[in-house]
């Protein structure tokens, strides 16, 4: 019998968190899309807002109670399941038909080196001079690298839904920007695969080269084998598809195969969330079903999930712990992440053809970080190789440099001749 009362209490503990989770990322999605800002950004000070900067300042013991440490995992959880989910819907909604162009497939692999190397140096540079005042007591090989890593990432999720917010999915400079994020971040795992590795000591010979072979074959294994099986399961199921209706099996086999691709890409090492992009791009071929599923389990994604691992990550973050005398490496690193993503992706972009304004935009776009910067900053600091003051200074900056993103683009898509979101298209964000 207490079994199943601590079970119970269990579940109300997890059910009342999950209500105010919800609710909290609904309001700030809707008041920042007020301000001009992305829905995202409001869910993730929706996140800051329900841990220790806010919540656990105003009511400690409140807050303490309301989310006792055991629920954690189980939110954990429920957030990596929303996070594969959203990655799938990213994959399977872009239109790579403008990477056949070779313009754009070489803008795409510049600008994706550009973005990867020199903010990767200018974090390893932020990750040297601080690591006496604000890591001493921590290794400083693998302090500085995931530095390196936590400027060079971009936010894939997040871009892609600011993409489509401006309607920016289909055009040249969108299709290049979520391309090169694309190759940046799996880079980007690949080198925080091989830093975790080698802070946890099983760092071997062919660490790379087994992971670039077992991501080669998963590559082949979708385009040979599971790019088939779609198109099959397509036309079997296309007329119930093109009445609006996804078939039950075929939605159950499409969430297990997206599951089973976050498996493999895991036990490669490039974390689970890209198995379900990389399913995700067998399934853009066929525009009415990735309609449907935008449209039906997409937003239950979004309004459910997502801001599941914000809060998560709030929960770890408080603001109001930074020293006066942190504050001064705070502005450098926010100047380090900004200048080391603009600067190289105008000048990627400019190298490609592409105009000033176009060009600016890459950059802006290559600076949105949030989601994949949180994730990689909750791998650190759960290895401990982030101390808290570092944590909370570099959620800000993927907090900054994601809220710059709206007022530039607002800035410069005139200049193109590129109509700004009207209120509805502003209400799905």
């Amino acid at each position: 019998m207490p079994a199943v009362l601590a079970n119970e209490a269990y579940l109300a503990a997890v059910l009342a968190q999950l209500a105010v989770i919800i609710l909290v990322g609904r309001a700030m999605n809707h008041l920042f899309v007020r301000l001009g800002q992305p829905g995202a950004v409001g869910e993730i000070v929706g996140g800051l807002m329900l841990g220790p900067s806010l919540l656990g300042l105003l009511a400690p013991e409140f807050h303490a109670a309301f989310f006792p440490k055991e629920t954690a995992r189980t939110l954990f959880v429920i957030g990596q399941v929303g996070l594969i989910l959203l990655m799938f819907e990213i994959g399977a909604d872009f239109e790579f038909g403008h990477l056949k162009d070779r313009k754009y497939r070489k803008a795409a692999l510049l600008n994706a080196t550009l973005s990867i190397l020199v903010p990767f140096a200018a974090g390893v540079g932020v990750g040297l001079l601080t690591h006496a005042p604000l890591a001493a007591g921590i290794d400083r090989t693998i302090y500085t690298l995931f530095c390196g890593v936590a400027l060079a990432i971009t936010a894939v999720p997040i871009l892609g839904r600011i993409l489509r917010e401006y309607g920016l999915n289909r055009t040249p400079v969108g299709v290049v920007a979520i391309a090169s994020a694309a190759v940046n971040d799996v880079v980007g795992w690949l080198i925080l695969a091989g830093i975790s590795a080698l802070a946890l000591a099983t760092l071997g010979d062919g660490f790379f080269a087994w992971r670039i072979a077992a991501l080669a074959l998963l590559g082949l294994s979708l385009r040979f084998a599971v790019v088939p099986l779609v198109d099959r399961m397509m036309l079997f199921w296309g007329p119930d598809i093109g009445q609006g209706r996804i078939p039950h099996p075929f939605l159950a086999i499409t969430i297990a195969a997206a599951f089973a691709c976050a498996l493999a890409t895991e036990a490669i090492g490039i974390f689970a969330i890209f198995g379900g992009f990389a399913l995700g791009l067998v399934y853009h071929r066929h525009p009415p079903f990735v309609a449907l599923w935008r449209g039906t389990v997409g937003q239950f994604v979004l309004v459910f999930f997502l801001p599941i691992f914000f809060t998560l990550t709030g929960l770890r973050t408080d603001i109001w712990g930074l020293t006066s005398a942190e504050l001064p490496w705070l502005a450098l690193i926010l100047a380090a992440s900004i200048l080391a993503k603009l600067l190289p992706c105008y000048l990627a972009g400019r190298l490609s053809g592409f105009s000033k304004p176009e060009s600016w935009l890459l950059g802006a776009l290559m600076n949105t970080r949030a989601l994949m910067e949180l994730v990689v900053l909750n791998i650190a600091y759960d290895l401990g190789f982030l101390p808290p003051a570092m944590f909370t200074m570099l959620v800000l900056m993927a907090v900054v440099t994601t809220m710059m993103t709206g007022p530039l683009l607002r800035l410069i898509l005139p200049h193109m001749g590129h109509p700004l979101p009207g209120p509805g298209a502003a209400r799905e964000a």
